[in-house]
């Protein structure tokens, strides 16, 4: 029985230093500004870009910088890190870049996103209305421009096309009917993006509106 006395003495001592060390130094505070990031993320995540771009394997990545830059920089800025540093950190974390495989434009940008959330919500000095009202204000302008209340959401796709003679100038609308057609899109513009004449074929890039998220 005594090593297991001593082994429950162990724990309850570890759990005394814990107490004391740890929870002791976490105010009310620092558990209101982590819920409140984790809701503005999660709204920006699950109900603004996942309806947009069904992209699932984002999730991981988005919450967990989201994270790391919360609790680094309200740990550093209880040392009295200045906003100066804390931006300098912010710039690191996003010029950060994935090596197995490349972020598009968007999913840079909700990167952005959210390390921009989890800084401010951290290092605010202002109350937490205003914290609030700031993170709100985020989540707006995001979900009115990912919309269609202000302006049309125009789509672009790539494609490989084989009728080289149709890419000459005189032959655009013959050449914008024929992918119409062929895709069963309205097609608003295209752009000539690479000409192959040894297999005759280009990459063509064309650009539609998206009936489905304009309804």
């Amino acid at each position: 029985m005594y090593p297991l006395q001593l082994l429950c003495d162990s724990a309850l001592s570890l759990s005394d230093v814990f107490d004391i060390k740890l929870f002791n130094h976490l105010s009310e505070k620092f558990f209101v500004r982590l819920v409140i990031d984790l809701v503005s993320v999660t709204i920006l995540i699950r109900y603004i870009y996942f309806p947009m771009y069904k992209h699932r394997d984002m999730f991981f990545s988005f919450f967990v910088f989201n994270l790391i830059i919360f609790l680094i920089t309200y740990l550093l800025n209880k040392v009295e890190m200045s906003m100066g540093a804390a931006f300098g950190l912010f710039a690191v974390f996003s010029m950060l870049r994935y090596r197995t495989e490349g972020l598009n434009i968007k999913d840079m940008t909700y990167l952005f996103l959210v390390i921009a959330i989890g800084l401010i919500t951290a290092v605010s000095k202002g109350g937490m209305d205003e914290l609030l009202f700031v993170n709100l204000v985020i989540l707006l302008v995001t979900y009115l421009l990912e919309s269609n209340l202000l302006v049309k959401k125009e789509v672009a796709k790539r494609v490989t096309y084989e009728k080289i003679e149709m890419i000459r100038p005189e032959s655009r609308e013959e050449l914008i009917r024929d992918l119409e057609e062929r895709t069963g899109l309205k097609i608003n513009r295209i752009s000539i993006d690479r000409i192959n004449f040894l297999r005759d074929s280009a990459i063509i890039t064309i650009y539609y509106f998206d009936v489905a998220n304009n309804k």
